[in-house]
């Protein structure tokens, strides 16, 4: 039974009281977005207190429960429940007012409201009336006594600053009330509903009945107090030793992939939102306080191991810190259990520094091979989630770990499959941007130089342009296949390994012919680009050599699968099915550019689709538009003109019968349909405005003076200033390309993020379609489909309907037109008003 009733922060105040925030509680949590919004509430109730001085503001409910402690006379005791957060803030706002007061009115306000609302002033053991769990107390006594310490930097501090800011400043408003007013409004104002239970009654339970949702607490704050619901002896030691260390160590995210991790290990199959329940389940069999202790004990231990995977500074062995660190820099969270099994294992003296460095070596293999094949990303979240459960336990970990990957298919690409598919496949366009940069970087380190270069300056270059040039044109002629065009030659080689370097000479290199990059390359200090630089010519047989070269050393760096290794297709005819399969209607594409995504020759691609059924196969054509002329369909007794098919479906042909090349879809978003190149986030912190505040912005603008013209230049930094000002703010990409975002809502906005484009330095305006499909209003086709409409008004911009799924663009040299950039800005103006709209209030939801 529970007994409630109204009352006020008088009434729950004064008097001999203290309230106990119990260990199960998460700790201060409250934000700005909070704070203004008490703050607002006090001031208009003390508004309408100066016209109705009964007037009253509801709150919230308080949730009570009698202390163990306390006894039938002395000091009342609480454990809050539930509401020590709104609680909390008000102490904190009290102790704001009581300092403003005794500076600006007379210190005798400072004895007053200690006495009255904040300390039991003869109690020496319970003298706070508010005592909040271990993590927050020595900030919200600072508070209280009004030390120098008042306002530091964690949640309580911020609370104090802020209320202490606003009561500053409350002369200057346009309604102006006094601190008398405030403090009225807060000790008698604001109405609570204190919900209090009996003695005996199981307060944990009512907490878990209120909170277990998940929504207001995260899974480890619902741990945590489950734990300690469980430790009703043992609790304020076990928290001072064990828990309160491990969550000072990480971030509440991180402690919540703690325990998931320890999940995984048992079941690759839990989910990390079922990460309470699970623990809570498997700890309930516990029967005794020393259990849970000792799992407790066991969670700080693995802890110490996670905060090493997070950290690989800390780590004391350098082979060992020199994998953890390539891993770390990878990105890919899900090796983190095998990880943690690795180091677990050495911890418990079941492996040794160098076995485990053995198995990350073939872990960190594992990740670039595949990504040199184009499979980085297939399957791989259920292939390394299932190491631990599934590798052979009687092996050596190193040994288990290699057999494990190079069974069934798993696409660890053997040494063959390795030096053929290095010539032929796009590199470039295959896994994150910064996965890439990383194997450039690493293949630089392997040779050893002594004259070490700062790598991560450094950003991916093709030496052929990756726009063909009538000069680039001419060299690639000099040895093409049978009936090959340049341009079919340029699709086919431009992305591969073999075209890539690392450079800082972005200035020099640029679109120029081979004779002017040689010379700016032979100048570096990168060995992959002094390779290039001895070079006479650079066409298809160089770039095939120096990727049958680049082979060989990956081979030496990066150990490959065992024999036992299971038979997998060399060509990822998959690849080819999904990226067709979302081919849109209205939309074609060619036999070479299919070919260049999977990294073979535009004839295996016309034999493949001749004999596979595969969909949408008729919307393959040759390079120029033309239907294959010895197309035929698999559907036995079809007979009809596929050109007929592909006009119903949207696709324009001219008096030739050559499609419309606008709504070709390259190699380029071939690769976005296909899924293979997720797309790149800006930066989590936006940016002011070009060239202020950070060096992602000026590697934005240094990279764009390189390669674009001045008048271009010009033209992009003068759009970016009307961006900004009319409202929009810009952050950037972390890649090695840094690209510029324009975000008309950033993430904080209670719809999200939003923008409507990305600028890259390389000379091309991304129009992002594909994430503006899942952003609020911009789900709305209509509304994508207006802005396609109106960027085609710009001169030389012609974005295809089929393409509204995709990030299409067009050549930043557009705005160099003064009248083009200008209607642009139009547009985006438009783009910018409509991403503003209005949330529907709370109560239109109910």
């Amino acid at each position: 039974m529970v007994t409630a009733q109204e009352t006020t922060l008088q009434g729950l105040l004064e008097g001999t009281r203290q309230y106990l925030v119990p260990l199960y509680q998460r700790t201060y949590s409250w934000t700005e977005l909070q704070f203004e919004r008490i703050w607002d509430d006090v001031c208009q109730l003390a508004r309408d207190r100066a016209d109705h001085p009964a007037a009253t503001h509801f709150i919230g409910s308080l949730v009570l429960a009698p202390s163990p402690a306390m006894g039938s006379v002395g000091v009342a005791e609480y454990l809050v429940v539930d509401g020590q957060q709104r609680l909390t803030t008000l102490t904190i706002l009290l102790c704001a007012i009581r300092d403003h007061l005794a500076e600006h009115v007379s210190p005798k306000h400072r004895l007053r409201l200690d006495q009255q609302y904040l300390t039991n002033p003869f109690e020496e053991q319970r003298w706070l009336k508010l005592v909040p769990t271990q993590a927050d107390r020595d900030a919200y006594v600072a508070c209280v006594k009004s030390t120098p310490q008042a306002g530091g930097d964690n949640a309580v501090g911020r609370a104090y600053r802020f209320f202490a800011k606003a009561l500053d400043t409350l002369g200057a408003a346009e309604e102006p009330i006094t601190v008398q007013q405030i403090e009225s409004a807060v000790i008698t104002g604001l109405a609570l509903v204190a919900i209090t239970a009996k003695p005996g009654d199981n307060v944990y339970r009512i907490f878990e009945s209120l909170n277990n949702t998940g929504l207001t607490l995260t899974q480890a704050d619902l741990l945590r107090n489950y734990i300690f619901m469980r430790l009703p002896n043992r609790g304020q030691a076990v928290y001072e030793s064990l828990w309160l260390p491990l969550q000072q160590r990480f971030t509440p995210t991180e402690l919540v992939l703690l325990f998931w991790l320890d999940l995984v290990h048992r079941d690759p199959k839990v989910k990390q939102t079922d990460t309470y329940s699970t623990q809570q389940a498997r700890l309930e069999k516990l029967r005794t306080e020393a259990d849970v202790e000792a799992e407790v004990q066991r969670f700080s231990r693995l802890g110490a191991l996670l905060r090493v995977i997070l950290h690989p500074a800390e780590e004391h062995d350098p082979a060992v810190r020199q994998r953890l660190e390539r891993l770390s820099a990878w990105g890919t969270t899900t090796v983190y259990p095998v990880l943690l099994h690795l180091l677990d294992r050495r911890d418990q003296g079941t492996a040794t520094s160098e076995q485990i460095a053995a198995a990350m070596l073939y872990l960190e293999s594992f990740f670039v091979r595949r990504l040199l094949i184009g499979r980085s990303t297939m399957n791989i979240n259920r292939i390394l989630l299932a190491v631990v459960t599934e590798m052979d336990r009687d092996l050596p970990v190193h040994e288990a770990v290699r057999k494990y990957l190079s069974t069934g298919r798993k696409h660890w690409a053997t040494d063959a499959s390795l030096r053929a598919l290095v010539r032929t496949i796009p590199f470039y366009l295959n896994g994150r941007a910064s996965q890439r940069s990383l194997v450039l970087r690493w293949l630089e380190e392997s040779h050893g130089s002594k004259e070490p270069v700062a790598l991560e300056k450094l950003t991916i270059e093709h030496v052929l342009p990756q726009t063909l040039s009538e000069e680039w044109a001419q060299m690639l002629a000099a040895d093409l296949d049978t009936d090959e065009t340049p341009g079919e030659a340029h699709d086919a080689l431009v992305h591969t390994l073999g075209n890539l370097t690392l450079t800082g000479y972005n200035s020099e290199l640029s679109n120029k012919p081979f004779a002017a990059k040689r010379t700016a390359l032979a100048k570096s200090g990168v060995q992959l680009s002094r390779d290039i630089a001895d070079r006479q010519r650079w066409g298809r047989s160089e770039i095939l050599t120096r990727a049958d070269a680049l082979a060989e050393r990956i081979i030496t760096s990066w150990p490959g699968p065992t024999e036992e290794s299971g038979n997998q297709s060399d060509v990822p005819w998959d690849v080819l099915a999904k990226a067709l399969a979302e081919l849109p209607a209205g939309s074609w594409t060619t036999y070479g550019d299919l070919a260049a995504l999977i990294g073979t020759a535009p004839q295996p691609v016309g034999n493949r689709l001749a004999n596979h059924p595969t969909l949408n196969a008729h919307r393959v054509l040759q390079a120029g538009g033309i239907v294959a002329g010895n197309f035929k369909w698999l559907e036995p007794g079809r007979t009809d003109d596929p050109r007929d098919v592909l006009r119903a479906e949207g696709v324009t042909f001219d008096q030739h019968g050559r499609a419309d090349q606008a709504q070709r879809i390259t190699v380029e978003e071939l690769a976005q349909l296909a899924g293979i190149t997720p797309e790149e986030l800006p930066e989590r912190a936006p940016r002011p405005g070009p060239g202020q505040g950070g060096t992602y912005a000026d590697r934005f603008i240094e990279q764009l003076t390189a390669r674009q013209s001045p008048a271009v230049t010009t033209a992009v930094l003068v759009l970016l200033e009307e961006w900004t000002t009319l409202g929009g703010t810009l952050s950037y990409g972390t890649g090695g390309e840094t690209s510029c975002f324009l975000m008309a809502r950033r993430r904080e906005h209670e719809l999200g993020s939003i923008w409507p484009a990305v600028i890259y330095p390389g000379g091309k305006f991304e129009v992002v379609f594909q994430h503006l499909s899942v952003r609020t209003p911009f789900d709305d086709v209509t509304l994508r489909e207006e802005l396609r409409q109106r960027l085609n008004q710009l001169p030389g911009v012609r974005i295809a309907a089929a393409k509204l799924t995709l990030r299409p663009g067009f050549p930043l040299t557009v705005l160099a037109d003064a009248d083009a950039r200008e209607a642009l800005l139009d547009h985006l103006r438009w783009f910018y008003d409509q991403a503003q709209l209005d949330t529907p209030d709370e109560a239109d939801l109910i």
